[in-house]
Protein backbone atom coordinates (compact mmCIF):
# COMPACT_ATOMS: atom_id res chain seq x y z
CA UNK A 1 0.00 0.00 0.00
CA UNK A 2 1.14 3.54 -0.75
CA UNK A 3 0.92 6.48 1.64
CA UNK A 4 0.18 10.13 0.98
CA UNK A 5 1.77 12.56 3.43
CA UNK A 6 -0.37 15.68 3.40
CA UNK A 7 2.06 18.60 3.66
CA UNK A 8 0.47 21.45 1.72
CA UNK A 9 -1.39 23.50 4.31
CA UNK A 10 -0.50 27.03 5.34
CA UNK A 11 0.05 26.20 9.02
CA UNK A 12 -0.98 29.68 10.17
CA UNK A 13 -2.04 28.55 13.68
CA UNK A 14 1.46 27.32 14.46
CA UNK A 15 3.14 30.51 13.27
CA UNK A 16 6.53 28.96 12.45
CA UNK A 17 6.70 29.15 8.67
CA UNK A 18 6.02 25.99 6.71
CA UNK A 19 4.53 23.66 9.29
CA UNK A 20 5.94 20.39 7.86
CA UNK A 21 9.45 21.78 8.42
CA UNK A 22 8.82 22.73 12.05
CA UNK A 23 11.36 20.80 14.09
CA UNK A 24 10.45 18.52 16.97
CA UNK A 25 13.49 17.16 18.75
CA UNK A 26 15.68 18.76 16.08
CA UNK A 27 13.97 16.89 13.21
CA UNK A 28 11.40 18.39 10.82
CA UNK A 29 7.95 16.90 11.40
CA UNK A 30 7.65 15.75 7.78
CA UNK A 31 10.92 13.82 8.15
CA UNK A 32 9.62 12.14 11.30
CA UNK A 33 6.45 11.04 9.50
CA UNK A 34 8.44 9.80 6.50
CA UNK A 35 10.74 7.85 8.83
CA UNK A 36 7.72 6.20 10.46
CA UNK A 37 6.40 5.20 7.04
CA UNK A 38 9.83 3.85 6.03
CA UNK A 39 9.84 1.76 9.22
CA UNK A 40 6.43 0.31 8.37
CA UNK A 41 4.95 -2.05 5.80
CA UNK A 42 4.07 0.90 3.53
CA UNK A 43 5.44 0.32 0.04
CA UNK A 44 5.91 3.95 -1.02
CA UNK A 45 5.32 7.37 0.49
CA UNK A 46 4.51 10.44 -1.57
CA UNK A 47 4.54 13.94 -0.09
CA UNK A 48 1.59 16.10 -1.12
CA UNK A 49 2.65 19.77 -1.27
CA UNK A 50 1.16 23.01 -2.58
CA UNK A 51 2.29 26.51 -3.51
CA UNK A 52 2.19 27.29 0.24
CA UNK A 53 4.94 24.73 0.97
CA UNK A 54 7.71 25.14 -1.63
CA UNK A 55 10.51 24.67 0.90
CA UNK A 56 8.93 21.40 2.02
CA UNK A 57 8.78 20.19 -1.59
CA UNK A 58 12.46 21.06 -2.02
CA UNK A 59 13.43 19.51 1.32
CA UNK A 60 11.96 16.02 1.11
CA UNK A 61 13.66 13.14 -0.66
CA UNK A 62 10.40 11.26 -1.23
CA UNK A 63 8.43 11.78 -4.45
CA UNK A 64 6.30 14.94 -4.38
CA UNK A 65 2.77 15.43 -5.65
CA UNK A 66 2.22 19.15 -6.25
CA UNK A 67 -1.37 20.31 -5.77
CA UNK A 68 -3.02 23.70 -6.31
CA UNK A 69 -3.37 24.44 -2.58
CA UNK A 70 -7.15 24.67 -2.68
CA UNK A 71 -7.59 23.01 0.73
CA UNK A 72 -7.12 19.59 2.26
CA UNK A 73 -10.04 17.83 0.55
CA UNK A 74 -9.39 19.30 -2.90
CA UNK A 75 -5.65 18.62 -2.69
CA UNK A 76 -6.28 15.09 -1.46
CA UNK A 77 -8.50 14.54 -4.51
CA UNK A 78 -5.66 15.60 -6.80
CA UNK A 79 -3.20 13.32 -4.99
CA UNK A 80 -5.57 10.34 -5.08
CA UNK A 81 -5.42 10.46 -8.88
CA UNK A 82 -1.73 9.46 -8.61
CA UNK A 83 -2.13 6.28 -6.53
CA UNK A 84 -4.05 3.03 -6.42
CA UNK A 85 -6.57 2.39 -3.68
CA UNK A 86 -6.48 1.58 -0.87
CA UNK A 87 -3.99 4.22 0.26
CA UNK A 88 -2.97 5.45 3.70
CA UNK A 89 -3.17 9.21 4.21
CA UNK A 90 -1.34 10.89 7.04
CA UNK A 91 -0.86 14.54 7.92
CA UNK A 92 2.71 15.80 8.13
CA UNK A 93 2.16 17.20 11.61
CA UNK A 94 2.03 13.91 13.55
CA UNK A 95 5.67 13.91 14.68
CA UNK A 96 5.30 11.08 17.21
CA UNK A 97 4.01 8.55 14.67
CA UNK A 98 5.98 5.30 14.51
CA UNK A 99 6.29 2.48 12.02
CA UNK A 100 4.86 0.04 14.57
CA UNK A 101 1.71 2.15 14.96
CA UNK A 102 1.35 2.44 11.17
CA UNK A 103 1.59 -1.34 10.91
CA UNK A 104 -1.06 -1.78 13.63
CA UNK A 105 -3.34 0.51 11.62
CA UNK A 106 -2.69 -1.45 8.43
CA UNK A 107 -3.35 -4.74 10.24
CA UNK A 108 -6.65 -3.43 11.60
CA UNK A 109 -7.93 -2.09 8.29
CA UNK A 110 -8.64 -3.81 5.03
CA UNK A 111 -9.69 -2.29 1.75
CA UNK A 112 -12.46 -0.22 3.35
CA UNK A 113 -12.07 3.50 4.03
CA UNK A 114 -11.12 4.03 7.66
CA UNK A 115 -10.84 7.07 9.88
CA UNK A 116 -8.37 6.58 12.73
CA UNK A 117 -9.36 8.30 15.97
CA UNK A 118 -8.22 8.45 19.58
CA UNK A 119 -10.50 8.82 22.62
CA UNK A 120 -11.09 12.55 23.26
CA UNK A 121 -9.66 12.38 26.76
CA UNK A 122 -6.24 11.22 25.50
CA UNK A 123 -5.03 14.46 23.85
CA UNK A 124 -6.51 16.42 26.76
CA UNK A 125 -4.52 14.33 29.28
CA UNK A 126 -1.35 14.92 27.26
CA UNK A 127 -1.99 18.67 27.07
CA UNK A 128 -2.57 18.76 23.30
CA UNK A 129 -5.29 20.84 21.69
CA UNK A 130 -8.35 19.35 20.03
CA UNK A 131 -9.98 21.07 17.06
CA UNK A 132 -12.66 18.58 16.12
CA UNK A 133 -14.44 15.67 17.73
CA UNK A 134 -16.81 13.00 16.52
CA UNK A 135 -19.04 10.49 18.25
CA UNK A 136 -18.29 6.82 17.72
CA UNK A 137 -20.50 4.23 19.41
CA UNK A 138 -21.60 6.83 21.95
CA UNK A 139 -18.04 7.89 22.81
CA UNK A 140 -16.37 11.17 21.95
CA UNK A 141 -13.31 10.66 19.76
CA UNK A 142 -10.78 12.84 17.96
CA UNK A 143 -9.72 12.19 14.35
CA UNK A 144 -5.94 11.78 14.23
CA UNK A 145 -5.13 12.80 10.68
CA UNK A 146 -4.47 9.20 9.66
CA UNK A 147 -6.96 7.58 7.31
CA UNK A 148 -7.25 4.82 4.79
CA UNK A 149 -8.97 5.79 1.57
CA UNK A 150 -10.42 2.48 0.50
CA UNK A 151 -11.37 0.78 -2.70
CA UNK A 152 -14.95 0.24 -1.49
CA UNK A 153 -17.81 2.53 -0.47
CA UNK A 154 -17.79 1.11 3.04
CA UNK A 155 -16.38 3.37 5.78
CA UNK A 156 -15.12 2.32 9.21
CA UNK A 157 -13.79 4.13 12.27
CA UNK A 158 -10.84 2.72 14.18
CA UNK A 159 -10.32 4.00 17.72
CA UNK A 160 -6.80 3.52 19.01
CA UNK A 161 -5.58 4.28 22.53
CA UNK A 162 -2.23 5.45 21.19
CA UNK A 163 -0.56 8.60 22.58
CA UNK A 164 1.63 8.93 19.47
CA UNK A 165 -1.52 9.59 17.43
CA UNK A 166 -2.97 12.09 19.92
CA UNK A 167 -0.56 14.98 19.33
CA UNK A 168 -1.28 16.72 16.05
CA UNK A 169 0.91 19.84 16.03
CA UNK A 170 -1.33 22.74 15.07
CA UNK A 171 -0.37 25.33 17.68
CA UNK A 172 2.73 26.28 19.71
CA UNK A 173 1.26 24.43 22.72
CA UNK A 174 1.10 21.20 20.65
CA UNK A 175 4.72 21.66 19.59
CA UNK A 176 5.74 21.93 23.24
CA UNK A 177 3.81 18.75 24.09
CA UNK A 178 5.41 16.90 21.15
CA UNK A 179 8.88 18.11 22.20
CA UNK A 180 8.31 16.78 25.71
CA UNK A 181 7.16 13.39 24.42
CA UNK A 182 9.68 13.01 21.56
Amino acid sequence: MDALVMAGGQGTRLGRGEKPLCEIGGVPMVDRVLRALEDSEIDRALVVTSPQTPATAAHVSAPVVETPGDGYVADLGVALERVSLPVLTVVADLPLLSGAVVDRILDATGTDSTTVCVPADLPHRLGATVDRTTTVDGRTAVPTGVNVVGATDRTETLIMHEPTLAVNVNRPRDARVAEALA
